[in-house]
């Protein structure tokens, strides 16, 4: 009888001690870390989804999405840890943004889409039908403003000279303008009320501005960006503090938007109109 209850108090010790063991490396040990990512327009819908995704929870992170206003109040919040990543600038933006904060520095963790900029026109069906002496609206963010002056020399109607101050071409880089183009700036919100405007021959509008307008760039636009060399610092970026930068859990974030069920989404909910771009942030050096 003795044996029999040292038999049983042994197994019951064995099983409660492989339980404590299954805790701590299985539940307790794989609990979930959570992430704050900060964006904002339709990017914030992307990680949203991204979110609620089995593979963002197999990879234990628990994502929390925060909607911004604007990008310098995120990327200031992104320094100051009030999130941990954003997601919703060029890299040549950030590259602006970086230049000109002494609060601390941004750094790329991963690349995500290219949404391609167009050149749109009621009037006009190609940019050579574009009469000389026509007004073309633009950007006047600083960084649209040398991604639209880009574009329109990469479509033939202007050539940009000098080199870029902080990266970034202005009015003072136009160069050759055989059409003697006239160039208005507008906020970025204006550009597409501008398509009915009969003194304006051509807007020059980005992808979000674009969607939220009910226009598709690959199907509207008379011209628009491909992804090539030129186009790289238009490419979207995963971004966080410097110091964070080689964080793996924030790295995991990367692989996320990457995967077969978030770009199912993505392409579904945006018509096609932001291209998959899967770079290591080497690309960029």
């Amino acid at each position: 009888m003795k044996k029999t209850w040292k038999w049983i108090i042994g197994i019951a010790v064995v099983v409660i001690i492989g339980g404590l063991g299954l805790y701590q490396f299985g539940g307790h040990g794989n609990q979930s870390k959570t992430v704050t990512i900060g964006s904002y327009g339709p990017d914030t819908q992307v990680w949203e989804y991204i979110a609620k995704l089995p593979e963002t929870k197999k990879a234990g992170i628990n994502l929390q999405v925060k909607d911004f206003s604007d990008g310098v109040s995120l990327n200031k919040a992104t320094i100051q840890g009030q999130v941990d990543v954003n997601a919703f600038q060029m890299e040549s933006y950030l590259q602006y943004f970086n230049q000109h904060s002494n609060k601390g520095k941004l750094a790329v963790l991963g690349t995500t889409y290219l949404e391609p900029m167009g050149i749109y026109s009621h009037q006009y069906k190609s940019v050579k039908e574009i009469p000389d002496g026509a007004t073309i609206a633009i950007s006047n963010n600083p960084a649209n403003t040398s991604r639209s002056l880009k574009l329109l020399q990469s479509a033939g109607l202007i050539t940009l000279k000098g080199e870029p101050k902080a990266g970034l071409y202005s009015l003072q880089n136009v160069g050759e303008n055989q059409k003697d183009l006239k160039f208005q700036e507008v906020d970025d919100h204006t550009g597409p009320r501008l398509l009915q405007d009969k003194n304006v021959a051509a807007v020059l509008i980005g992808n979000t501005m674009a969607l939220q307008s009910h226009l598709n760039v690959k199907k509207d636009a008379i011209y628009h960006e491909h992804l090539n060399e030129a186009t790289k610092g238009n490419i979207n970026v995963i971004a966080t503090a410097e110091k964070n930068k080689n964080n793996p859990e924030y790295k995991k974030l990367v692989k996320l938007y990457h995967s077969k069920a978030a770009q199912r989404y993505i392409n579904k909910k945006f018509a096609g109109t932001k291209i998959d771009v899967d770079k290591p942030v080497s690309y960029f050096k």
